[in-house]
């Protein structure tokens, strides 16, 4: 559920096609253990990588708490479930990171390393490696 979770908290107003962005980039990073952790539940709560899961995000109550009843986080296990039998196809061609345009630009959002955008996400793959 931690996967599901965090695409629900990441992007929950961005439809299907955006936490399945967000399921992309975990599952791009966890095909590349690195210092963002080596499986799903690390990967999501390595710290200061996805904001859902910080201590001081505002919607972190939410994230602990929803529940199936709400159909968008019904959405998030449904396409959780797809990236951790292998079978969700990846709308971010290899992304590894990404993050909300209309913000402020981080250091590693170089153009050389950007992908596609979805939604209010741009996505980035910033690693040197193939997925």
């Amino acid at each position: 559920m931690t996967a599901a979770r965090t695409a629900w908290g990441e992007a929950r107003g961005e439809g299907a096609d955006g936490m399945q962005a967000i399921l992309n980039v975990i599952g791009n990073r966890v095909k590349v253990p690195c210092w963002w952790g080596a499986d799903i539940a690390g990967v999501c709560r390595a710290p200061e990588q996805f904001s859902c899961w910080d201590e001081t995000d505002p919607n972190r109550e939410r994230l602990l708490s929803v529940t199936l009843s709400d159909p968008q986080f019904r959405e998030a296990v449904t396409l959780a479930h797809r990236l951790t039998a292998g079978l969700l196809v990846d709308l971010t061609g290899g992304a590894d990171h990404y993050y909300d345009w209309r913000g402020p630009r981080p250091f590693w959002a170089e153009p050389r390393f950007f992908t596609t955008r979805i939604g209010h996400h741009d996505f980035y793959r910033t690693g040197p490696y193939s997925i």
